[in-house]
């Protein structure tokens, strides 16, 4: 290679997969660059993630630390994206890529994003399978074996100081702390049919935040004083809850189904049918919310800098968003309905959806929901209307939505409707959710591209 096009095409490396055509790879359609490997990138955690079966706080950690590396190996060849090291007060400036060494910083992102979410699952033989087959896909393209290797290297030591980093973050600690004891008291939480399963991550309030000052920063409002008496305006918000499935109208039947089943997105669903016990897997609520963050990248053509800033933007949000509920969860410990309907109403009640493992406010779809969405506005725009396949693949049909704000305000009632949470727990989980997403787009800032809607 002569030093004249061996420095056009170094100079070129970053924008390499920006170029369209059969001049790139004829297996893709034109629009792909080096975002499409990105996201696939992120789409396998995401598999794994669904494979392995993390609780939803932890599916967020998770995303969270492989998409700050991402975003950390890339940001440093490129000026224009600022470190987040300082903005995050515990994180240390990442190294600096090596003198005199060729980096293609796309590649090294990949690299740093996939060592980082290996380090945080099981199943590391299906990222290793993953990772092989996609580096030898982009070395055919026609990267020197010199460029290669160096950028590779570069994003694992990125990666490298990103796991040392998230190390101090106190989860190998909470791992080891009491479990979730039962109350006596009959407004308290307790575990629900059919699984009965212990409170999920009872000390999650504990584990160290990105922008927040504290896990209680934006303590909600507290739930309405339980009451068993039905004049009372609890028993009311009961039946609001008992009654959601029970309308006449068979058309609204339908769709608040439809929106309940859409937003689930519990990872672990078990089913009973006479001795026979079996589960389903589905993505978390972060990890929705992740696959809304490529559709809107995917549909506004969004370049690599824009891709892993939204990626890591709303990773952070959703991490920072579960710690925060789970203050209040752990605090108000409230039951759910389920609970108190099988007790006072009708015993055969079930809800539409499987009441999750964890006590009832406030509602963490509406939390991470209204995070994510207030991020999504911010890096996209308001009235950014979309279609969400994100639930295809779990046999689900699209819904369409004319903007973030409105598909968080859908996620939130659809708990309603699955009979799992009172209307609090959702009005003030949207409250919290927005002040946590704002709060950490005033304090963490990674620069600003012009994305274009097409």
């Amino acid at each position: 290679m002569s030093p004249l096009f061996r420095f056009v095409f170094l100079c070129s490396l970053p924008f390499l997969f920006l170029a369209c055509g059969e001049d790139v790879n004829p297996n893709y359609p034109e629009e792909v660059a080096a975002p499409e490997f990105y996201h696939r990138a992120v789409k396998q955690l995401t598999d794994v993630i669904v494979h392995d079966i993390f609780s939803p706080p932890v599916a967020a950690r998770i995303y969270s630390y492989s998409n700050i590396a991402g975003y950390e190996a890339l940001a440093a060849g490129d000026p224009s994206m600022p470190s987040l090291a300082g903005q995050i007060p515990h994180l240390s400036p990442v190294p600096a890529p090596p003198a005199g060494v060729e980096i293609s910083h796309p590649i090294a992102a990949l690299a740093a994003q996939l060592k980082t979410g290996k380090s945080m699952i099981f199943s590391e033989e299906k990222m290793e399978v993953f990772e092989d087959t996609l580096f030898q896909e982009i070395a055919a393209i026609g990267v020197p074996e010199d460029v290669m290797a160096a950028s590779l290297a570069y994003g694992r030591q990125v990666a490298d100081h990103i796991i040392e980093w998230y190390g101090g973050d106190n989860y190998k600690q909470t791992r080891t702390f009491p479990k979730y004891s039962i109350s006596n008291d009959v407004s308290k939480w307790q575990p629900t049919p059919p699984d009965y399963m212990d409170g999920i991550e009872p000390s999650w309030m504990k584990i160290r935040t990105f922008a927040l000052d504290s896990a209680s920063q934006f303590r909600p409002l507290p739930p309405t004083p339980y009451s068993e008496s039905k004049d009372s305006k609890w028993y009311q918000e009961v039946m609001e809850v008992y009654e959601a499935m029970r309308t006449t109208d068979t058309t609204e039947l339908a769709e608040r189904i439809n929106i309940a089943k859409f937003w689930d997105c519990n990872p672990y669903v078990s089913h009973h049918i006479g001795h026979v016990m079996f589960a389903t897997k589905k993505i978390t609520p972060g990890g929705h919310w992740i696959n809304i963050t490529a559709i809107a990248a995917r549909q506004a053509k969004a370049d690599l800098a824009t891709t892993t800033r939204a990626y890591a933007t709303v990773s952070m949000a959703l991490h920072d968003g579960f710690i925060s509920c789970w203050d209040e969860k752990y605090r108000s410990r409230l039951l759910r309905p389920e609970t108190f309907i099988n007790r006072h109403i009708d015993e055969e009640w079930r809800p539409l959806l499987q009441t999750p493992p964890f006590p009832e406010h406030t509602s963490g779809h509406s939390v991470i929901s209204r995070a994510s969405a207030t991020v999504l506005t911010h890096i996209f725009g308001d009235n950014f209307a979309f279609t969400d396949d994100s639930e295809v693949e779990f046999d689900l049909p699209a819904r369409d939505f004319p903007s973030f704000l409105a598909a968080s305000e859908e996620a939130a009632l659809s708990r309603l409707y699955g009979g799992i949470h009172y209307r609090p727990a959702i009005d003030y989980g949207m409250v919290q959710g927005e002040a946590v997403g704002k709060h950490l787009l005033e304090r963490i800032q990674l620069g600003s591209t012009t994305i274009s809607k097409k």
